[in-house]
């Protein structure tokens, strides 16, 4: 049987990746043998560890340099645990010989089940309530917070129908919502319809929803896609969330927008700069929810992601072709 060799390149400190690295040697097959490599090691130490790897799984948001990856001779292919790859330059990679796949989804439920415990903790101040109760206070000052509303009868917009769109889309049946979804990419005729989706332009899915969420992949044409002239587009009473990459919203402008009252309200996960700054407005602001980073992070969505990327690296053992392989055009 062919036999592969991947390093999990990640810092051995955290035990969140212990824990992930005995998920990945408990589900390696046969064939398949799993190294940590401390990812805070120097470049020097990281080129002799990586001599012998032929494949290779960054931690999530870990980055790869070009000038690591040159040295890394039998290296074939990274591995993300994520379904975005922005932190990588995909094109120096593939002049290397080196492919670059995504999560093939693995963590679109995760994400999507995150994205609507955002709607609804913005629609129902949940953190507010929290923190009046915690501090003893009760309701004492809830009275002058916006008003709680319901999911229920309102129209959402999905920017970005892949993967986690679809599935946000799919969590949201017997919601008794109206979803509208905006893509550059056609779906398989009858794929919306299963989903209760319609299709609308970017414009007009603004004007229209109510909660308009972003899923789509960080690069030239999404990055700063929505800034104050989308904005302006909104309702008053729109709420804004965002659980893909922070880049893809001007931050400085929602910032603007929502002291203006348009959005409403915000739910991210996401942001420009991650970890972000502590005096960053948004963190004040009581009208937004903001969350680390961590809406694809369960341990059923690790598991997913793990068992996908092994059958990955057997394809690459055995020559087969690989899958979600991305390129620098997604």
């Amino acid at each position: 049987m062919p036999s592969i060799n991947v390093a999990f390149l990640a810092n051995p400190k955290s035990n969140e990746i212990v824990s992930r690295f005995k998920v990945m040697k408990d589900l390696a097959p046969a064939g398949v043998t799993v190294r940590l490599v401390d990812s805070t090691a120097s470049e020097g130490e990281l080129i002799e560890q990586l001599a012998d790897i032929d494949a290779l799984i960054p931690a999530v948001g870990g980055k790869f340099p070009i000038s690591t990856a040159q040295h890394a001779r039998r290296l074939k292919l990274i591995q993300l645990m994520s379904a975005g790859f922005d932190v990588l330059d995909v094109p120096g990679l593939n002049k290397l010989g080196i492919q670059v796949a995504n999560n093939g989804g693995s963590n679109a439920i995760s994400v999507s089940e995150h994205t609507i415990s955002l709607m609804l903790s913005v629609y129902r101040r949940l953190m507010d309530s929290w923190d009046t109760t915690r501090q003893g206070k009760w309701r004492e000052g809830l009275e002058k917070l916006p008003l709680r509303h319901e999911i229920n009868g309102k129209t959402v917009g999905i920017i970005g129908f892949g993967n986690i769109g679809r599935q946000v889309a799919r969590r949201l049946q017997g919601w008794d919502v109206d979803i509208l979804y905006h893509d550059v990419v056609e779906l398989v005729p009858g794929r919306d319809r299963e989903l209760g989706a319609t299709r609308a332009s970017l414009d007009e899915l603004l004007r229209r929803s109510d909660i308009v969420t972003l899923h789509v992949p960080l690069n030239g044409s999404t990055r700063g896609m929505l800034s104050d002239r989308e904005f302006g587009l909104m309702k008053p009473t729109a709420v804004v969330i965002n659980a893909c990459r922070g880049p893809v919203i001007d931050e400085a402008a929602l910032i603007r927008a929502l002291k203006k009252g348009r959005p409403a309200a915000a739910g991210l996960d996401v942001l420009e700069q991650e970890p972000t700054d502590p005096n960053n407005p948004l963190l004040r602001m009581s009208n937004v929810v903001v969350t680390p980073h961590w809406a694809g992070g369960t341990v059923e969505g690790n598991e997913r992601a793990v068992r996908f990327a092994m059958s990955n690296f057997l394809r690459l053992a055995e020559s087969r072709p690989l899958l979600s392989i991305v390129t620098p055009e997604d």
